[in-house]
């Protein structure tokens, strides 16, 4: 494991209880940080944060901005700095064709993928501003950048969230805040159960690597992203799609 340095820096993740978002709660732990996960799962979340020693765990829907704000200041408050934020919660949805897209179902998506992100970075921006110092980074996905046929909400909310993270890099580079995002290709996480055999089998069949990335080799980029380190690059857009994106 490489050394990252995230030494007493306070970090949120959302959807940390499992899949990606509990890999990288795990790597920031074991490069220093005090780690807060948010879900609205909030047994999985305790059960989580009892096995990698997170910090504390709030339950929390990224759709309802009223629980993230609060969430956020309980933070600040409880620890008097918020150094980083991963937002990572979200969900794949239903696979289906563009004229055959439940309505309800388009809606959900773009609510908990990307407006939850807008919501989680509104939240915590204004204390990183005051402290000047800030980590912020989305998790996308390559399907953002590409798009999935049947699966026309989630890329579109997760071009989105390239988008946000662009606009949000610039409007934050003078306070020593940087806003970047990862486009991974697909995980075998729980996210999977969401997806039909024939959707998965697709994604798989793009990946140069010919094999599904690691949540782990997430978490490493991630981490490093919401280091000091990263001193210069924001508005960036990391590509973990194993060769599959190529911009």
């Amino acid at each position: 494991m490489n050394q990252i340095d995230l030494q007493d820096r306070v970090a949120v993740v959302t959807g940390g209880a499992q899949g990606i978002g509990r890999a990288v709660a795990e790597r920031m732990i074991a490069s220093g940080a005090r780690v807060l996960i948010w879900d609205q799962d909030i047994d999985r979340a305790q059960t989580t944060a009892h096995e990698i020693g997170a910090a504390d765990v709030v339950e929390v829907n990224v759709t309802d901005y009223g629980m993230v704000e609060g969430a956020a200041q309980q933070a600040v408050s409880q620890f008097q700095r918020l150094d980083i934020l991963v937002c990572n919660a979200g969900i794949a949805g239903a696979n289906a064709p563009v004229a055959e897209y439940d309505l309800d179902e388009w809606r959900r998506i773009i609510e908990i993928n990307l407006t939850g992100v807008f919501h989680c970075c509104k939240a915590v921006v204004p204390s990183m501003v005051g402290q000047k110092y800030g980590r912020i980074v989305n998790v996308a996905s390559v399907a953002g950048k590409e798009g999935n046929p049947n699966a026309s909400a989630y890329s579109a909310s997760k071009a989105g969230v390239i988008a946000l993270t662009k606009s949000l890099g610039k409007e934050l580079a003078e306070y020593d805040i940087a806003v970047n995002c990862v486009t991974p290709a697909a995980a075998r996480t729980s996210i999977f159960d969401q997806m039909s055999e024939q959707h998965i089998q697709y994604m798989l069949s793009k990946i140069p690597r010919g094999r599904f990335v690691e949540t782990a080799e997430i978490a490493e980029i991630i981490s490093w992203l919401s280091s000091s380190d990263n001193s210069f690059t924001t508005s960036g857009v990391f590509d973990v799609s194993g060769g599959r994106a190529t911009y």
